[in-house]
């Protein structure tokens, strides 16, 4: 997961290949939810690990439910008779699907109990589901503003003659929420009864699956009424697989419609699933893209282009909606997306951010109540995307970085994604078809001592990117030659070269990791330098360690710190810093971390050895120590780490095209 502040994505040209989708968040949370109801423990297989689902986890957990994880399984021991315990204080973050139904749940058992969440989540709305526990005797109150979380709940005395009403055009998850909950206390049939029009009906249906997977039939009369028989009880069904999230789907399907004539596979989801987001592929062949399916699977590829434009009720898929907005930039027309109110009361106020990020991108768009009319744009801009931490907002919007004129987009706060796809840029760039030379690297050159390994660390950290420390590789491929028996001479240098090639190094969190084993310390000794040394005269094996170098050029971007960066290895980089320091200051900073391990020095022995390298590496006949002639220099001899660190990224910043776009908006 990118934790960042914001993540820039290069333009990106294509897509193919095939994608393993995390598990539903709409049925996770349920699963979660049903098996800790039940007697008995529930094997949960693909459950999401997201955010939402963690934070339902704690609250089980919280009260007194069993939690085991066991591998890619957890197991369930649910509460049974003796139900949950009767006083927690939970937080449950942003979780729609944990709030309501926990709330509920909890409402009919009684206890103590206190539900609040993040400063969002105590925005959006709850009234309607507290209007209908209210009248069967439940003890319910607003510790804020009326009608929104965070909740009390007390002992109830419980009145279930009359049917319950409860609205359905605001959210569907109220309904749900009573359906998990009554089952609990039905000693006879409760009828539920639903006040206007029920919106996002598909996810109902997922509810009433799970329900009878766990041993609950609640007999349904259209969409207005429901009973949940007398005598209902949860019972195990030993093991429930989760789905694929069928929402998570719509961005690779869209994916393979936009820019994939070979065609994006998407597994996990398939024409089968129980998820109402399923259907989003209809809408994606209304728009042309040509679509296949199986049990268990999906394909999208590039079918008509552009896009045809649609009118559609999107009332059946309010998630998946969002990225036919996106798609409606690559569109021949104006697309408009209607019965889409309950966008307004989701993680943000979903229809104000579309319309709002879409026109960014040069869209004309049109906002309506429930409603939004999109245009594509008549010149595309770059646009830095707000994502109003709205997980949704950040992933349909990546899908701009496929735009046919070639702009960069950023993502702001990427992190948000872990609300139910934690991987999803790692996903979205292992399909991603890109130019090399479109893969931005920033080169952090200069003489030993200087900081350039610790500056260019932290700044691809910062920008999510990924690191090389290129003098390491050297010291890794001695390291990696002697572990395999050759000696460090021209007699064993095509077979030291040949490792060196496909050298299985990362570099993590200020860590060398070779095939996975921690080396760092073994590779920062006297002796692994003379064995570095030795290796770089071989000219097959700095061959090999040039091609080794360019393969960390990927999705989204490099920094990579050395001698020879910016000069010869990425010499076309759109960035490239020369850091230098006074020869004192660098012998201070080395003779400091020199007695940090218990090595004896001096600073005047420091000083001139460092000053015979800079002779010695400026001078040599082979990739000399200097500046690329667009290399921007800096001095951090009285600058601090973070100080050196703020002004590389202000140099980048400055260099891309979101500010002045932001400007001009």
């Amino acid at each position: 997961m990118f934790d960042t502040a914001f993540l820039d994505l290069p333009p990106l040209q294509g897509a193919a290949g095939e994608v393993r989708l995390p598990g539903s968040k709409s049925i996770s949370n349920r699963v979660l939810l049903l098996a800790a109801l039940s007697q008995g423990t529930t094997a949960v297989h693909d459950l999401l690990d997201s955010d939402d689902t963690r934070v339902m986890l704690e609250a089980l957990r919280a009260l007194g439910c069993g939690v085991q994880h066991d591998g890619g399984v957890v197991r369930i021991t649910g509460f049974g008779a003796k139900g949950p315990a009767r006083q927690a204080k939970l937080f449950l973050g942003n979780a729609g699907t944990a709030m309501r139904p926990l709330a509920a749940a909890l409402a009919v058992l009684g206890g103590d109990f206190e539900l609040s969440g993040v400063a969002r989540m105590h925005e959006r709305p709850i009234g309607d589901l507290v209007d209908a526990l209210l009248p069967l005797g439940c003890d319910i109150g607003y510790l804020g503003n009326p009608g929104y979380p965070p909740l009390r709940i007390g002992r109830p005395q419980l009145k279930l003659d009359a049917p319950i009403r409860v609205r359905g055009d605001v959210s569907s998850q109220f309904l749900t929420a009573l359906l998990m909950a009554l089952p609990l206390v039905a000693a006879k049939d409760i009828v539920i009864e639903v006040v206007g029009e029920l919106i996002s009906k598909p996810y109902i249906e997922i509810t009433l699956n799970l329900l009878a997977r766990f041993g609950v039939q609640v007999r349904r009369d259209g969409w207005q009424r429901f009973t949940i028989p007398a005598g209902s009880r949860y019972a195990t069904p030993g093991e429930v697989h989760v789905e694929a999230d069928a929402s998570s789907a719509s961005y690779f399907a869209a994916l393979g419609a936009i820019a994939s004539p070979e065609g994006v596979r998407i597994l996990g989801v398939g024409r089968d699933s129980i998820q109402g987001d399923i259907r989003f592929l209809q809408a994606v062949e209304a728009m042309g893209g040509a679509v296949s399916a199986g049990p268990n699977w999906v394909e999208v590829k590039r079918g008509a282009w552009p896009l045809k434009a649609i009118d559609l009720d999107c009332n059946h898929i309010p998630d998946a909606a969002m990225t036919l907005a996106v798609m409606a930039l690559y569109a021949g027309g104006p697309t408009t997306l209607r019965n889409i109110a309950s966008w307004r009361v989701k993680e943000t106020d979903r229809l104000a951010a579309m319309a709002t990020e879409l026109r960014k991108l040069g869209a004309t768009v049109d906002e309506g109540a429930d409603f939004l009319k999109v245009s594509p744009p008549a010149q595309w801009r770059a646009a830095s995307i707000h994502t109003y931490d709205d997980h949704r907002v950040a992933m349909c919007f990546s899908l701009a970085a496929f735009n046919p004129v070639g702009l960069p987009v950023r993502i702001e706060d990427p992190k948000c994604v872990a609300k139910t796809f934690p991987d999803y840029f790692e996903a979205l760039f292992s399909v991603a078809r890109v130019d090399t030379a479109q893969v931005p690297v920033v080169c952090v050159d200069g003489p030993t001592a200087s900081g350039k390994g610790t500056l260019a660390a932290e700044t691809a950290r910062r920008l999510g990117f990924h690191y090389l420390d290129s003098g390491a590789l050297y010291r890794l491929t001695a390291l990696a030659a002697l572990r395999q028996g050759f000696a460090l001479d021209l007699a064993h240098e095509q077979q030291i070269a040949a490792m060196a090639r496909v050298l299985p190094v990362r570099f993590e969190g200020g860590h060398v990791l070779l095939s996975g084993e921690d080396v760092s310390d073994a590779i920062r000794t006297e002796e692994a330098g003379m064995n570095a040394s030795r290796v770089s005269v071989l000219p097959a094996v700095r061959t090999a360690l040039v091609a080794l170098q360019h393969s960390f050029r990927r999705l989204p971007g490099l920094v990579a710190d050395g001698r020879d960066m910016g000069t010869v290895i990425f010499p076309g980089a759109p960035m490239k810093v020369f850091l230098t320091a006074s020869a004192a200051k660098r012998a201070e900073r080395r003779h400091k971390q020199l007695i940090s391990k218990g090595i004896p020095t001096t600073i005047d022995v420091l000083r001139a050895d460092l000053e015979a390298r800079d002779a010695r590496d400026s001078q040599r006949a082979v990739a000399p120590l200097k500046p690329a002639q667009d290399a921007l220099l800096l001095d951090n001899s009285e600058q601090s780490v973070e100080d050196s660190v703020a002004q590389v990224l202000g140099w980048w910043e400055a260099r891309q095209p979101f500010a002045a776009a932001s400007q001009q908006q």
